[in-house]
């Protein structure tokens, strides 16, 4: 349990910009199933189902943006001679 804490105070942003992504998300796929379907259990289902996926997906994505762009930046410092 510690860890998950950890993790999340370590991530808190990228959280809290996850959760916005996935209320938004969930709000505009129920939308779009119910003007589909015109079920509003069939809406409800699809619109927590596929965002709920997305939102995990999400959070991975940007941790991999972070890894690649420190691994730039640590590249890039290496690149510059130094002076000694």
């Amino acid at each position: 349990m510690a860890h998950i804490r950890q993790l999340a105070r370590q991530n808190q942003t990228m959280l809290k910009k996850t959760g916005s992504y996935y209320l938004i998300h969930i709000s505009v796929a129920a939308m779009v199933a119910y003007a589909v379907t015109g079920n509003l259990w069939a809406s409800l289902t699809l619109s927590l189902l596929e965002p709920t996926v997305q939102a995990v997906a999400f959070f991975f994505h940007e941790k991999a943006w972070e890894r690649a762009a420190r691994r730039r930046a640590a590249s890039a410092a290496d690149a510059v001679p130094s002076l000694a």
